[in-house]
């Protein structure tokens, strides 16, 4: 388990489980069996060979969800290249630097996209340039077509590189994380036996396939299992209620559970088949917790992991689910908590950096080997850069990103403690806490708060429902209120973009508050 090409070890499950459907399309009744997978997959890794594609190469993917798609990727895998998925929104300006710094030996793009990658491609020195449509179409397709089956799979190593990610770049320009065949190997297995997946199982599949969610978990642990994957193009809350009785599990972010929520036909009955609901990539309000449980009987499943490490935590699928919590490590991963001052592991109960280590941490970062030498401790801890508490029994809690820490008037100021208590006032859908510069404090906490439908809530009544509940070096010095907080593809609140909106905020000392 974890010796092998990743992409060898879909393989075998798609020989165990031939006859079963893969890929399902509601919209057309399309079905996808693993035999299909087996032998389309095959052809893809045939085809990246004939593009020049061997062992190690990166494959850069920049194309929309689609079944072909899903298959390039694990044909990749199957010839020993490297998967560089990118999301579909990227701009030719972004896509430049990445093309620059990881030197694919192909770029897959979409065919309306050929034009200006090419352009960007040819500056970086790549020659296979190729395009996949999401009905089918480019010019990919015709390669694959014309290829010859029985290569076998290219061996590769638990150590060996099989995808590179980039991360968001929120700090500065985004590193590529090095993602190994072992890394996805104990990853998916540990979460199949986990969350208990079988070949009974079905899974809604509503998720982008350029990120870890969807791919690396998703995907990977159904396709492991021989589980049928609703394949949906994207998100769509009628279609998604719509289809909940022919699903067992059903994977997505925080978003896709409050809009859920908000239909009227979400009930009990609609989720009597399932039995998995798991929410990731952003943390759970405790509020949608509670709510997705009284409308419709099941408790979610939150779950914790980064590009760096994949999944590290999770609640249990039977015992004891915390509202708030990201659950348990999984097994094989050791996960604890330190001073960011001094390193120094800390005793239960303490907010600190999270560090992990196991099978499913990454190999480092590409070509930034000073960067990655900085992120692991001594004895190979990676450091998270979340802040978080391990409660009683091994609960892990986030706190927040160590980047999001404020230090105002010489205090440590943790947001996650300030937004637990904003987010549980009626009139809030949620909040996010900043620190904005401040001449006197350095660092002033701001808290952004999107407001309820008719909600007349204001700043003064805030802060007059909190004060007795936070000290007061805690309390927001100013509420400003936003219809919505800014979201990146996975749900998460872009802080970075609020403190850019607030960086002013307090270089006039006579400012109004916001109503």
């Amino acid at each position: 388990m974890g010796s092998e090409n990743f992409g060898t070890a879909i393989l075998r499950a798609s020989v165990e489980f031939a006859n079963l459907p893969a890929l399902i399309k509601p919209d057309n009744n399309f079905r996808f069996s693993y035999a299909d997978l087996a032998a389309r997959s095959e052809k893809y890794a045939a085809a990246l060979r004939k593009l020049g594609a061997c062992s190690g190469d990166r494959v850069a993917v920049q194309v929309d969800k689609s079944v072909e798609a899903l298959c390039l990727y694990v044909g990749c895998l199957r010839a020993g290249a490297v998967f560089l998925p990118l999301n579909t929104a990227y701009t030719v300006h972004e896509m430049a630097y990445f093309l620059n710094d990881a030197r694919p030996r192909v770029v897959v793009c979409r065919p309306q996209d050929a034009e200006e990658i090419s352009k960007v491609g040819r500056l970086a020195g790549i020659s296979a340039r190729e395009t996949l449509g999401s009905n089918g179409s480019g010019s990919l397709i015709g390669i694959v077509d014309e290829q010859m089956s029985g290569a076998p799979d290219e061996p590769r190593a638990a150590d060996d590189v099989a995808a590179l990610i980039y991360t968001s770049g929120t700090t500065g320009r985004s590193k590529g994380a090095m993602v190994t065949h072992g890394n996805l190997a104990s990853n998916a297995y540990a979460l199949k036996s986990a969350w208990k997946f079988t070949a009974q199982d079905v899974l809604l599949h509503a998720l982008p396939m350029f990120h870890i969610h969807g791919l690396f978990v998703a995907a990977n642990v159904s396709l492991l299992s021989g589980s049928s994957i609703l394949f949906l193009e994207g998100f769509d809350v009628n279609e998604i209620v719509g289809l909940l009785p022919s699903a067992t599990v059903m994977m997505g972010v925080p978003t896709f559970y409050t809009r859920l929520l908000q239909h009227p036909s979400l009930n009990g009955q609609v989720c009597t088949g399932v039995r998995l609901f798991v929410s990731g990539s952003a943390p759970l309000l405790p509020e949608t917790h509670r709510e997705w449980t009284r409308r419709t009987g099941h408790e979610i499943v939150e779950r914790y992991g980064m590009t760096e490490t994949g999944i590290n935590t999770s609640n249990p699928l039977s015992g004891q689910r915390l509202p708030g919590s990201v659950g348990l490590p999984l097994p094989g991963v050791q996960i604890r908590t330190t001073s960011t001052e001094t390193g120094e592991p800390l005793p239960p109960e303490q907010i600190g950096m999270l560090e992990v280590k196991g099978p499913n941490v990454f190999k480092g970062y590409w070509h930034m080997p000073g960067k990655t030498a900085d992120s692991f401790t001594a004895d190979r801890f990676f450091k998270t850069g979340d802040l978080g508490v391990i409660g009683e029994g091994g609960y892990v809690s986030i706190v927040g990103r160590d980047k999001d820490l404020i230090i105002s008037g010489g205090y440590n100021i943790y947001p996650r403690e300030i937004e637990i208590e904003l987010d549980a006032l009626d009139g809030v859908v949620e909040s996010a806490v900043i620190g904005v510069p401040h001449l006197d404090l350095g660092e002033c906490v701001v808290a952004i708060v999107a407001r309820a439908v008719g909600s007349q809530l204001t700043e003064k009544e805030i802060l007059q429902k909190v004060s007795g509940r936070l000290a007061r070096f805690k309390l927001p010095r100013r509420i400003v209120f936003e219809q919505e907080l800014p979201r990146n593809a996975m749900g998460k609140v872009q802080k970075n973009e609020l403190r850019k909106r607030n960086v002013e905020l307090f270089s006039h000392s006579h400012r109004p508050p916001s109503s």
